[in-house]
């Protein structure tokens, strides 16, 4: 009984090590495109990857058939969703006030459903129904996300001080 039971520890371990070595670098990248981090500084997206791996190998055995990728990405979508809503007190609305990635100038919200849509290739109505949204919002914040990022908003104009005023011709 021990003998099957260490043959079926091992024989996981190897399933778990060939998805992980095939998964976790895009998922990492997704990971990190949420959190707003810089690819070489992502240690919040890390840790959220790992807590994503690990909740996959935990139900390894009951995926029966599903895709472990598909498991993996959903958690790290739902995670990330709920870390937002503690750390912004209660909505995914707001932005970070240091993010630093490609996706900065997003809420938390908007990077999510970006990420999902566009980088995931998740479709709109399994993107509404992963985070309890009409499929509507879905398609609205993405467009929205989407704008944003093809138009940025304007910077403001800084003040001229009085030795540029000088300096000019």
């Amino acid at each position: 009984m021990r003998e099957r039971q260490a043959l079926h520890s091992a024989r996981r371990a190897r399933e778990f090590e060939a998805f992980v070595a095939g998964a976790a670098g895009r998922l990492l990248h997704a990971a990190t495109l949420l959190t707003a981090e810089p690819p070489g500084d992502n240690p919040r997206a890390r840790r959220l990857l790992a807590v994503s791996l690990a909740h996959t190998y935990a139900c390894w055995d009951r995926l029966h058939g599903e895709d472990p990728y598909d498991r993996a990405r959903q958690y790290l979508a739902t995670r990330f969703a709920r870390e937002s809503w503690h750390r912004y007190g209660g909505g995914i609305g707001r932005a970070r006030r240091h993010a630093a990635g490609p996706l900065r100038g997003l809420t938390p919200q908007e990077r999510l459903i970006l990420v999902l849509r566009l980088y995931e290739g998740v479709a709109e109505e399994q993107a509404a129904a992963l985070l309890g949204l009409p499929a509507e919002r879905v398609r609205t914040v993405c467009d929205r996300a989407t704008a944003t990022l093809l138009h940025p908003p304007a910077q403001p104009a800084r003040p001229v001080t009085a030795e540029a005023k000088a300096a000019t011709p």
